[in-house]
């Protein structure tokens, strides 16, 4: 049974993938994804952190109403039932847990706020096959804490350095049922080693996985020939839909200004 190389292991690792100066495994092709910019110098591909943006907005909504109605409907409860009469312990129990329903209805309602919100309209990523570079815009967030900072980040790897894994995980659902994600990861090795510094996702959806990665290889080995140029669809990241009110809300997606400059050029 094949063993993954690099350490430490990637959490649902399947498979290595071909190096990034190999010969490709597959066709470069892609599926219900384009490159949002494709020149000979770079290519962008995005990278969404939600596949769906909006519902988790709605969710927000119904908590936040569900946070004004509940407390009247508690104290209602309270005075119809003469609970705050019934002795110091029952009546503090009462009001104990009002209190924790309360708090997790206020903190629900940040969470699927923050959620579908706080990340930027894209996570971008470039790549630049004359520099042999790769430039990263990622999100660092802490799902089960909306009050503390989210940030942007940005970070550039040599492309020599870069490995691809695919992964799938599998878990249960609240109504018992099995869901299935799938994806592949790029990690970012020390050079002479197979120990990983870092790693990021390339993609996370199933009918974009291997072939993805084909794909980029391909257009840092070659460019643009041989790539279907009905692929690209150019266009800025931060165009988004009038009637999506969580995109309209999120983050544009701002690269430094130096690192905008160096991925868009040649040495």
């Amino acid at each position: 049974m094949a063993a993954p190389k690099l350490n430490p292991r990637y959490r649902g690792w399947q498979q290595d993938l071909p190096g990034p100066n190999d010969p490709l495994a597959e066709a470069p092709t892609l599926l219900w994804l384009a490159p949002t910019h494709l020149e000979d110098s770079y290519m962008e591909l995005p990278r969404n952190s939600l596949g769906v943006r909006g519902f988790i907005l709605i969710g927000a909504a119904m908590m936040a109403l569900l946070c004004i109605v509940y407390p009247a409907f508690a104290i209602w409860v309270a005075l119809s039932m003469g609970m705050l009469r019934r002795g110091f312990a029952e009546a503090a129990f009462y009001i104990s847990l009002q209190s924790v329903i309360a708090a997790f209805c206020v903190w629900s309602t940040a969470v699927f706020f923050r959620m579908d919100v706080s990340p930027p309209r894209d996570l971008p990523l470039r790549f630049n096959r004359l520099r042999r570079k790769v430039y990263v815009y990622g999100f660092h967030s802490v799902w089960w804490n909306p009050f503390t900072r989210w940030y942007v980040t940005t970070a550039s790897y040599d492309w020599d350095d870069l490995r691809a894994e695919k992964w799938k995980v599998r878990g249960a659902t609240a109504n018992g049922g099995l869901i299935i994600k799938e994806g592949v990861s790029i990690a970012v090795i020390k050079p002479g080693t197979n120990e990983v510094i870092e790693r990021f996702d390339l993609s996370t959806r199933a009918a974009n996985t291997t072939n993805v990665w084909a794909y980029v290889c391909h257009y840092m080995q070659h460019g643009r020939q041989g790539l279907d140029p009905g692929e690209a669809e150019p266009h800025d990241a931060n165009d988004v839909p009038p009637y999506n009110l969580a995109l309209r809300l999120a983050p544009r997606v701002e690269w430094p200004a130096d690192m905008d400059a160096e991925s868009r050029s040649a040495p």
